[in-house]
C-alpha cells in the first residue's frame, strides 16, 4: 500500500519529490528547542523527523514544509486550523507547536511511535475480522468526534491512522481536511476516495469519509483496498491531466463489479460484510448518512453477538433436558422395540428357510420328473427310427463336417431346413411336446421346446408350443453345456476337436433365450442304440424350460411382500444373477440383475441380515425398496445325475424373502404408540424453548454510558466491549514491528 497517492503530481513535482528523499542526512531546518533525531518519511509537499524536546526530554514529530509558493501556506494554515480544533481530542494526533515563521514552515506534533496502520497491513498482513472491527470501531469513534466539531477529514487511508503505544487509532494528516461549512473540494486517495469526490467542483460532504471508513475495513479484512487492480491503475494512470484522471477513477468504479471478497474471508459474518457493502456503496443516497450511523450498526451488530450466549443458553437447556427424555425414551422403547424385532425377524427367517427348504424339494422333484422324460423318451424305438433316417441326409453331413466353407453354411442350412429327411423326427418331437404341456395341466405352455442334436451337436429337428419358425436348425451348438456337460458354455470354433458329448443325463447351466430373452435351464441325455451299446452316441435329446415355468414359481402370485426367486450360484462374473422374479412376470428386464456376494454370503450366515431386493432399482420396482428377511437353500440333482456335476448340486439357489416392514408390523404399531407419546413430551419442551426463547429476545440490552481506560463510550457500549478492544490491541502490539531506529 506504498503506493497511495493523495495528488496528482506533475513529472517536475515527481523529480523535487524523488531529490527531496535522497537529502535526508540533514534535516530541512532546526527548530529552536528541539534536537533533530532521524528522518522519519517524506511526501510530496514536505519531510517528517523525529526530535527531542531538549525541556521535557518528550520524542516528538515535526513536519516541514518544503514548498514556497502560496499554495504550501495555505496548506500548512488549512491543517493546522483543523488540528487546532481537535486539539484536546485523544483520537488526533495532537498539535504542540507551529512554526509559521520559520523558513521552511513547520509544525510540530506527538510522535505515535508504533507507526501508521498501513505499516502495519504491510509488514503483517490482513487482520482477523474482530481486530479489524475493534480498530474500525474506534477509527469511526474518532471520526464522529471530528464531525461533531466540523471537520471532514476527506482523505482516510490506513496511513493516515497512526498507532499509539497501546496500539490504539489516531487520526493524522489533515492537509485535505475540509470545515463542514466549506464548499472547497478536497481530493482524497485513490481507491479509499469516494467516486462522487473524485470531481474538482465536488462540495465536501460526510459521506465522503464513510466511504472511506468501508474502504480501510476492506483494506483490513483483505490486504487491499477496494476496487484496486493493475489494470485499473494503468488505465488512471493513462489519462493526460487531473480532470481526466479524475473522471477514469469514477468510471471505474462505477462501472466495475461490486467488490465480495471480504465475504470470502473465514469469520466474517453477514452484518460486518453488509457494514462494509452500505459503506462502500456507489450511490450516496443508499451509503450511511453519517459515522454515527455505521457506529449504530456496530452496536447493534455487538448487541447481537451479545445475545448469543444467552439465546444459546436458552437453546442449550431446554436441549439437554430434550436429549435426557430422548434418552430414556430410547433405552426403554429401543430396548423393547429391538427385542421384539429380533425375536420376529428370527421367527420369520426360520420360517424362510423352511419355506426355501420346501421349495427346493419341490423344484427338484421336477427336475426329477423331466430327468425321467427325456430318458424314456430317448429309448423309443420310434425316436430312434427318425434321428436315424434324420442322419442320412447329405446336407447334415454337410453341416458336421469342419472342413466345409463357412459361406456356404447359410446356404446349406436352408436347404436343410427343407430336407423332408427331417420330417419324421420334428413331428414325433413336436407331437410329444404338445402332449407333455397337455399333461401338465396348466393355462400356458410349461416346457419351452424340445430338440435334438447330432453327435457333432448340430441341431437336427426342434419342436416349440407356438410352432413357431426355427432359427437354430442347421446350426452347431456342442459348444452349449447341455452338450459337452461342464458347468460352462465354451468359444464355439468350427474345428475337428469338438468337445466330448454327455453320456449320461445332464442338466445345463441357465442361459438366456435369444427370441423370449427369458432364463431357461436344458435337460439333456444321450439317444442310445441299446442293441449297440459300444456304438457312439447317435445324438442328443434336450428339453428346454423357462426357469419361471417351473411350479414352484407358477403357483406365486405377484404379492411385493412375500414370495421366492431363483438366483444362479455358479461361480463367475454372472454369480448372484436373478433368474425369477414376480417382477419377471410383466416383462423381462433389460439387464440382468445380480445379487452381490456380500449379499449372499450375508444371507447365508446370519438371521438378521439386512438384504436389499436389487430389483428395487429396476423400471417398476419400487415396491420392491426397502429391507427384506431372507433365507436361502441349494437345489439338489435328482440321484441320477452326472457324476460330473460334483457334490450333486446344481448351481441354482431358491431364495425366500419377506419385507421386514410387513413381519415387524406388530412391533411397528408398538413403536408408534410409544412414539406418540414421546412426540407430546417433545411438544412440551418445544414450547418452553419458544418461550425461553421469547424472553430471551425481549430483554433490553442497553446499558448507559461508561468510562473504559479514560476513553468515554458512546451509548449502548458495555465493559465486555472495552475487554474485547483491549484483547485485539494487545495481539496487534504484539505482532507489530518496532518503530525505525
Amino acid at each position: 500500500m506504498a503506493d497511495e497517492r493523495t495528488e496528482y503530481q506533475s513529472q517536475q513535482e515527481q523529480s523535487r519529490a524523488r531529490r527531496l528523499s535522497l537529502q535526508r542526512t540533514e534535516p530541512p531546518g532546526q527548530p529552536a528547542g528541539y534536537e533533530m533525531q532521524r528522518f522519519l518519511g517524506a511526501g510530496a509537499y514536505g519531510e517528517v523527523w523525529v526530535a527531542q524536546d531538549r525541556n521535557t526530554g518528550r520524542q516528538v514529530a515535526i513536519k516541514f514544509y518544503l514548498h514556497r509558493g502560496g499554495l504550501d501556506w495555505t496548506l500548512l494554515s488549512r491543517e493546522v486550523e483543523k488540528l487546532v480544533f481537535l486539539s484536546a481530542d485523544r483520537y488526533v494526533v495532537q498539535l504542540l507547536e507551529v512554526g509559521w515563521d520559520a523558513d521552511p514552515p513547520y509544525y510540530v506534533m506527538e510522535y505515535v511511535e508504533n507507526g501508521s496502520l498501513d505499516d502495519l497491513l504491510r509488514d503483517h498482513g490482513r487482520l482477523s475480522p474482530e481486530e479489524a472491527a475493534v480498530l474500525f470501531r474506534e477509527i469511526a469513534i474518532g471520526l464522529t468526534h471530528a464531525h461533531g466539531k466540523g471537520v471532514l477529514h476527506c482523505d482516510l487511508k490506513p496511513a493516515n491512522i497512526l498507532l499509539d503505544q497501546d496500539h490504539r487509532p489516531r487520526l493524522a494528516d489533515f492537509g485535505q481536511s475540509r470545515l463542514s461549512h466549506e464548499q472547497t473540494p478536497a481530493l482524497g486517495t485513490l481507491f479509499y476516495m469516494a467516486p462522487e469526490q473524485a470531481d474538482l467542483r465536488a462540495v465536501p460532504d460526510a459521506r465522503w469519509d464513510v466511504y472511506a471508513l468501508g474502504a480501510m475495513l476492506f483494506c483490513m479484512l483483505t490486504g487491499s483496498p477496494p476496487h484496486r487492480e493493475n489494470a485499473r491503475i494503468q488505465r488512471i494512470d493513462a489519462a493526460p491531466n487531473l480532470p481526466a484522471r479524475l473522471e477514469s477513477y469514477r468510471r471505474e468504479i462505477c462501472e466495475g463489479p461490486v467488490p465480495d471478497q471480504h465475504r470470502q474471508i473465514p469469520g466474517v459474518d453477514g452484518m460486518l460484510a453488509d457494514i462494509v457493502d452500505r459503506c462502500l456503496a456507489i450511490d450516496p443516497e443508499t451509503r450511511y448518512p453519517n459515522v454515527q450511523a455505521v457506529l449504530d450498526a456496530l452496536q447493534t451488530r455487538q448487541e447481537a453477538r451479545m445475545r448469543r450466549p444467552l439465546m444459546l443458553l436458552g437453546l442449550v437447556a431446554p436441549a439437554v433436558l430434550l436429549l435426557i427424555m430422548i434418552a430414556v425414551y430410547f433405552r426403554a422403547f429401543g430396548r423393547a422395540v429391538d427385542q421384539a424385532e429380533r425375536m420376529v425377524t428370527r421367527q420369520t427367517y426360520r420360517s424362510n428357510q423352511f419355506a426355501a427348504k420346501f421349495l427346493a424339494k419341490s423344484f427338484e422333484a421336477e427336475l426329477a420328473s423331466n430327468f425321467e422324460f427325456v430318458e424314456r423318451e430317448s429309448r423309443q424305438p420310434q425316436l430312434r427310427e427318425a434321428l436315424a433316417i434324420a442322419s442320412q441326409s447329405l446336407l447334415l453331413a454337410k453341416l458336421d463336417d469342419p472342413h466345409v466353407d463357412p459361406e456356404q453354411l447359410t446356404t446349406l442350412r436352408e436347404q436343410f431346413l427343407a430336407d423332408p429327411a427331417r420330417g419324421p423326427l420334428t413331428d414325433y418331437l413336436q407331437n410329444q411336446l404338445d402332449r407333455l404341456n397337455a399333461d401338465a395341466g396348466v393355462a400356458d405352455a410349461q416346457f419351452a421346446s424340445l430338440f435334438v442334436v447330432s453327435r457333432r451337436g448340430t441341431m437336427i429337428a426342434d419342436a416349440y408350443p407356438d410352432r413357431i419358425a426355427t432359427r437354430s436348425v442347421g446350426r452347431n451348438f456342442s459348444w452349449r453345456t447341455y452338450f459337452h456337460g461342464g458347468p460352462e458354455d465354451l468359444t464355439w470354433v468350427r474345428s475337428e476337436e469338438l468337445p466330448a458329448v454327455i453320456e449320461t443325463t445332464h442338466l445345463s447351466a441357465v442361459f438366456k433365450s435369444r427370441t423370449t430373452e427369458r432364463w431357461k435351464i436344458a435337460i439333456t441325455t444321450p439317444i442310445l442304440d441299446p442293441a449297440q451299446p459300444d456304438q457312439p452316441v447317435l445324438g442328443v435329446l434336450a428339453l428346454t424350460i423357462d426357469v419361471g415355468d417351473f411350479a414352484v414359481f407358477r403357483s406365486q402370485d405377484e404379492a411385493t411382500d412375500y414370495f421366492a426367486i431363483l438366483v444362479d450360484n455358479r461361480p463367475g462374473e454372472r454369480r448372484g444373477t436373478i433368474l425369477q422374479h414376480p417382477l419377471y412376470r410383466k416383462q423381462p428386464p433389460a439387464r440382468d440383475f445380480l445379487v452381490s456376494e456380500r449379499q449372499l454370503a450375508g444371507i447365508q450366515r446370519e438371521p438378521f441380515y439386512p438384504y436389499q431386493d436389487p430389483l428395487a432399482d429396476a423400471p417398476g420396482g419400487e415396491l420392491y425398496a426397502g429391507r427384506w428377511i431372507a433365507a436361502a437353500e441349494s437345489v439338489d440333482l435328482p440321484k441320477r445325475g452326472s457324476p460330473a456335476r460334483g457334490n450333486g448340486r446344481t448351481d441354482l439357489l431358491v431364495l425366500v424373502q419377506v419385507h421386514a416392514d410387513v413381519a415387524t408390523a406388530p412391533v411397528v404399531q408398538l413403536g408408534r404408540r410409544l412414539t406418540f407419546e414421546g412426540l407430546v413430551a417433545l411438544a412440551l419442551i418445544v414450547s418452553a424453548v419458544a418461550a425461553l426463547w421469547i424472553i430471551v429476545i425481549r430483554i433490553p440490552w442497553h446499558p448507559g454510558q461508561r468510562r473504559s481506560e479514560g476513553v468515554i463510550l458512546p451509548s449502548g457500549s458495555s465493559s465486555w466491549q472495552d475487554v474485547a478492544t483491549l484483547s485485539a490491541t494487545r495481539r496487534i502490539q504484539h505482532d507489530a514491528i518496532k518503530p525505525p531506529e
